[in-house]
């Protein structure tokens, strides 16, 4: 199995709802476009990428949403160096349909105090069902190490939340500490890189807004 050696997590953008949740009554969250700010925000992130990347070969799964995909382009990668798929399963948590904005701000309060792995949105997702999925995109990602051309290096352009699950599956985190973090911000990453040892690690952790709780974890 020919493991990358860096697998490179990105979160999109600044999209139009980062900047005016309002918009969320109008527009599907699916269909939200990236800001000025986020265009830049990901110009300078694909600026960083391909000076990280060279000349080397990258597979490339990019969420279905329109803001991870303005993104990816912004990128700019060398089309013949990327390969390309479109992941339903990196998708962003699933809210319902059309939102009302007070609607969900207090679902959003309710999700703060609840616990945001498992409070479930109404007509949508708990932070459980997207730590369901992210596994079952993770079986696809190991299996596709197994090819004979797989490239040495991987690129996840997804949403916050799917981030941070993504590193609580992978690193057998505990609920109470996948709690404790905060998401990136826009356009900001975590590599995966791989060690001497043979294990992968962080090149830098997620930021807290608070330590554990000790009798949470085992």
């Amino acid at each position: 199995m020919a493991r990358p050696r860096r697998i490179v997590l990105v979160r999109h953008g600044e999209s139009e709802g980062n900047a005016d949740d309002s918009v969320y009554e109008r527009v599907p969250d699916h269909a939200l476009e990236l800001t000025e700010r986020g265009e830049s925000e990901a110009r300078e992130t694909g600026k960083r990428l391909r000076a990280e990347f060279g000349r080397e070969r990258v597979s490339v799964y990019v969420s279905p949403y329109r803001r991870t995909h303005q993104t990816l382009r912004a990128f700019d990668l060398d089309p013949d160096l990327a390969r390309i798929r479109e992941e339903p399963r990196l998708r962003e948590q699933d809210w319902g349909n059309w939102q009302k904005r007070e609607d969900v701000r207090r679902q959003k309060a309710y999700r703060d105090a609840y616990g945001h792995f498992f409070y479930r949105f109404a007509q949508g997702e708990s932070g459980a069902d997207v730590y369901d999925r992210v596994g079952a995109f993770l079986e696809s990602l190991h299996r596709g190490f197994e090819e004979p051309d797989s490239p040495p290096n991987v690129l996840i352009v997804t949403h916050g939340l799917t981030m941070r699950l993504f590193c609580m599956r992978w690193f057998h985190w505990s609920v109470a500490e996948f709690e404790s973090l905060l998401n990136p911000g826009n356009g900001e990453s975590r590599t995966l890189v791989l060690g001497a040892d043979g294990r992968y690690a962080l090149d830098r952790p997620f930021d807290k807004w608070r330590e554990p709780d000790r009798h949470d974890v085992a």
